[in-house]
This record gives structure tokens, C-alpha cells and sequence, in this order.
């Protein structure tokens, strides 16, 4: 099956590449202490050319997203992040979203991304993890990240890359700063 869509990554790390704490802490994205509930972290300044979330999103027609990363993401509470966007979550364990939006997908980092791609129509795939990011860094499969820091070192957690089988290379096609110091990369893979 031939789709349009492009794989593409949108995440936030520390300096030292965790993007959790301990406990899937993400206290440390809006400067809470650990263990606080956390906040939005700051958007960018729209003159800055760093891409905010909202615009991210206008640019994608599914999320493929880890289980792990969706129990998370649901505890927020509040309002959903994502709108009516079809997600992909990968699991093998038992799986209900009152969300009629949101599935289960299973199969391997391949079958995954091709179910995602599907649902997407044509428009690029959000995929959302550390290891399902990482299966599909090693698959070659993404096309490109958009990685913000903090200047923040956790010193331990849930890292983003530690655990590839290979070398990633990317071409940087930009660097951006915005308020809290954060500094965001994009990146396309170079191929």
C-alpha cells in the first residue's frame, strides 16, 4: 500500500535525552517540582519559527502512540490534547477508550505505521513513544523529529534514544529558542 504521509516525531527532552523522569514524571516540562501535577509547558513565540504543538497538529491525520505513553497522556485529565484525530495505539494487553477516535493497533513497527498511515488519509502520522520511536528510528522509518530541550538535566528516567541498534543521522533543517530556554530542533532524516 502507497501512502502520502510522512512518519514524524514531536517531543520534548531534558539536556541529558530523558523525556520522563522517574515514575513517567513530566513535572519538569512547565518548571513544577516532581511529583506536581504538570502544566503546559510554554509555547513558543510565534515569531520565532520553533513549531508550536497546535500547528504540529493542524499538519497530521493520525497518532501512532505507545501504551505506556497513552495510560500517561489519559491521567492528564482535563482537555484532550488531540481533538478528534484518529490514534493507533500499540498493544498486546487488554484495551477500552471511551474515545471512539482511539483503537488498539498490533503487529510489528511496520504493520503499525501502514495501519497509521491508512487512518491518516494522505496526511503524515504523529508517532509518540520513546520505544516505539526508537523500533521505528531503527526500521528507518521516520521522516522527520522535531525535538525540544529544556535546560534541564533529570539525570535519570525515561530516555528518548539510549537503546538503538544503529547510527540515526539527521540533517538539521533548523534551531529554534523560546521562553523557558528551550531550544527546538528539526531535523529530517538524512537517507
Amino acid at each position: 500500500m502507497n501512502h502520502t504521509g510522512k512518519l514524524r516525531v514531536y517531543i520534548a527532552t531534558s539536556l541529558d535525552g530523558f523525556i520522563a523522569g522517574p515514575g513517567d514524571d513530566l513535572s519538569w516540562l512547565s518548571g513544577a517540582e516532581p511529583g506536581e501535577t504538570p502544566s503546559a509547558p510554554p509555547a513558543p513565540d510565534p515569531d520565532s519559527g520553533a513549531l508550536s504543538f497546535a500547528d504540529f497538529l493542524a499538519e497530521v491525520g493520525c497518532v501512532l502512540m505507545g501504551r505506556r505513553t497513552f495510560d500517561v497522556v489519559q491521567g492528564f485529565g482535563g482537555e484532550w490534547f488531540y481533538g478528534e484525530l484518529p490514534m493507533l495505539i500499540a498493544t498486546t494487553r487488554e484495551f477500552a477508550c471511551d474515545k471512539p477516535q482511539v483503537r488498539a493497533g498490533g503487529g510489528d513497527i511496520q504493520q503499525l505505521v501502514e495501519q497509521a498511515l491508512g487512518l491518516a488519509q494522505g496526511k503524515d502520522v504523529y508517532i509518540d513513544g520513546g520505544n516505539l520511536i526508537r523500533q521505528a528510528l531503527d526500521a528507518r522509518l521516520i521522516d522527520d523529529l522535531v525535538v525540544t530541550q529544556a535546560p534541564i538535566v533529570l539525570g535519570q528516567g525515561i530516555p528518548l534514544f539510549a537503546g538503538v541498534a544503529r547510527r540515526h543521522r539527521f540533517e538539521t533543517l533548523g534551531h529554534y529558542s523560546f521562553p523557558g530556554g528551550m531550544v527546538q530542533w528539526h531535523l529530517r532524516a538524512a537517507r
